[in-house]
């Protein structure tokens, strides 16, 4: 790290369980889940000058290649901010290796987004407090803010609404089927399950939840059923 450059990890997450409560005027959805986040996930590295530009590389030895690169979320977020703070001849040069597969609902693109954020607001001395970064970024995705607060958290509204919680160390085996599951596509099917009791934490450690996608996205994606 230098005075306008850092090195940062986005790391994914995994929704130990996910009720669906109901769906909202808005068209978003009230959930419950537990985000543990991983000790896994992308590297960034940011370069900051007074250019005025804003770009985003891929480094040569990413995992993944095929991701995109002009409609990215780091570009929003990056974009976001400076727009926040007013000052635009802010630059930014950051370069992504990615690790997190696309569509497996790891949150990879939530997660590169907050760790923009959060590097670029320190190192454009913009001055915002956590919270306010986790406002911001819930502009550009619902699980934005759990990445800003870097802690597995129990959620509730749409993953906005977050208490950390600590978790026994686990290991987890994560498993990439061939395929990209939108979540888009997974919240408007009509046989997604809406009416979820809401439940305690005491609950969810009694085994008594499950994942309301998780018998949508079986039928829509073989690969994860068999999986």
């Amino acid at each position: 790290m230098t005075d306008n450059s850092l090195s940062v990890l986005a790391p994914a997450k995994l929704n130990l369980f996910l009720h669906i409560l109901g769906r909202r005027e808005d068209g978003y959805h009230d959930l419950q889940s537990l985000f543990q986040l991983l000790d896994y996930g992308d590297d960034l590295h940011i370069e900051t000058d007074t250019s005025g530009t804003i770009s985003l590389h891929l480094d040569e030895g990413s995992e993944i290649k095929n991701i995109p690169m002009d409609d990215n979320l780091i570009i929003r977020a990056t974009e976001l901010l400076r727009e926040k703070d007013g000052r635009n001849h802010l630059g930014a040069s950051i370069t992504l290796n990615k690790r997190i597969p696309l569509g497996g609902g790891l949150g990879g693109g939530s997660s590169n987004a907050a760790a923009t954020l959060k590097a670029l607001n320190q190192l454009w001395q913009c001055g915002l407090e956590e919270q306010e970064l986790a406002t911001l970024g819930l502009k550009l995705g619902a699980d934005v803010p759990v990445f800003i607060g870097g802690k597995s958290a129990w959620a509730e509204g749409v993953g906005e609404r977050l208490v950390a919680v600590e978790i026994e160390p686990c290991w987890y085996l994560v498993i990439s089927p061939n395929c990209a599951v939108s979540t888009a596509q997974i919240f408007s099917q009509e046989n997604l399950t809406r009416n979820s009791p809401a439940i305690k934490m005491a609950d969810f450690l009694a085994g008594r939840a499950r994942n309301d996608c998780e018998s949508v996205t079986r039928k829509l994606h073989p690969e994860v059923d068999q999986a």
